[in-house]
């Protein structure tokens, strides 16, 4: 059904907040989950300089840097969408999961001007607005297999609607994310580390350094990556200082390591989707900030080719942590009000650790 049939159902219009990590961000979407939908506006400030002298992000920076900037924009998105509050169907917030001193900020912004609006409020799970941005971008129907690789998760999932996830796999050890960061570190690329190694990537020979490929082969669908950031440190210890054309090779190898990893433990979930839900995967979603790298969505393009599935990957924008994927989550959580939607209250708590599997319960 389209909005334009769907009179009894106006579209949507919430405002996002998004504070769970180093991204200070605020967005206004509009919409239906069945209809046509729209960022208005999606305004997102990086912490990039406050934080690169560290080589990582500073929680106590991060929260003092949310705390100053997030008022102005939420006026600066509100003002680029051309709305008010007045305008407003819904607010939606960052509960978790991610850093405790960031969320606060985010979530408590949110509560306050619920209560000082009147407008009702949802608190979102970061994850589950990672999960849901295809839909924002894509359309993409449920149920569908997502494989979430960012900074601090690599999961891999089948959404079966809002607040309705099963769990395949997941990192026993870090995240992808993390692997990439801590490779960047010891090759002195600097921070962030995705881009960092993706860049010096370009032109280097994968096959020079011989790096493990840890879980692949294995019946599960779990993935681990300590194993891999240790063999590129023995590199680094055993062949150092590494040179130029040196480090673009590590780069690559790691990188296509990374890759084949990623693709093995996808072709098992695809294969336990079929099993689980009675059909093949239609549609895998690929989401989170490494969803960005370039060489790892050319691997899920070819996987996804080969077994037939579709792929939908959000724009780069949308991968990284932003706002317009919380407003829409919020959206996706207020149609459902009344039947099985999520709806907050102002006592919902800030949340470090929030797996999606809760969702139902939370």
């Amino acid at each position: 059904m389209t909005l334009s049939a769907q009179t009894a159902h106006p579209p949507l219009t919430v405002l996002g907040i998004e504070t769970s990590c180093d991204e200070t961000a605020a967005a206004v979407v509009r919409g239906w989950p069945e209809g046509e939908r729209a960022i208005l506006s999606n305004i997102v400030f990086s912490q990039l300089e406050e934080h690169a002298p560290y080589g990582g992000v500073v929680p106590e920076i991060a929260a003092r840097a949310h705390i100053e900037r997030l008022d102005g924009i939420i006026a600066h998105a509100l003002s680029k969408a051309n709305v008010g509050f007045g305008g407003l169907d819904g607010i939606a917030a960052t509960a978790g999961p991610g850093l405790i001193g960031g969320v606060i900020v985010g979530l408590m912004t949110g509560k306050g001007l619920s209560a000082a609006t009147g407008l009702p409020f949802v608190p979102v799970n970061h994850l589950e607005a990672h999960a849901l941005s295809a839909r924002l971008t894509d359309k993409v129907a449920f149920p569908y297999l997502m494989l979430l690789v960012s900074g601090g998760h690599c999961q891999l999932l089948i959404v079966e609607g809002a607040g309705s996830y099963r769990l395949l796999g997941s990192t026993i050890d870090d995240a992808v994310g993390e692997a990439f960061d801590k490779t960047a570190k010891l090759l002195g690329l600097g921070y962030p580390g995705g881009p960092a190694v993706e860049a010096c990537a370009k032109g280097g020979d994968g096959a020079r350094f011989a790096l493990p490929r840890p879980m692949v082969g294995r019946a599960n669908c779990d993935f681990s990556f300590s194993g891999l950031k240790t063999a590129v440190l023995h590199v680094v210890r055993d062949h150092g200082p590494l040179d130029e054309e040196a480090k673009r090779d590590l780069c690559a190898g790691f990188q296509a390591a990374v890759s084949d990893c990623l693709v093995d433990r996808t072709r098992h979930a695809i294969a336990r989707f079929e099993e689980l839900e009675s059909a093949g995967a239609q549609t895998l979603v690929l989401a989170g900030g490494v969803a960005a790298n370039a060489a790892i969505r050319t691997a899920m393009e070819e996987l996804t080719e080969e077994m037939g599935v579709g792929l939908s990957v959000p724009p780069p924008a949308l991968c990284t942590d932003n706002a317009a994927m919380v407003g829409w989550a919020g959206l996706e959580h207020f149609s459902l009000a009344g039947s099985s939607g999520r709806m907050g209250t102002l006592a919902a708590p800030p949340r470090a650790r929030w797996p999606l599997t809760e969702l139902k319960t939370a």
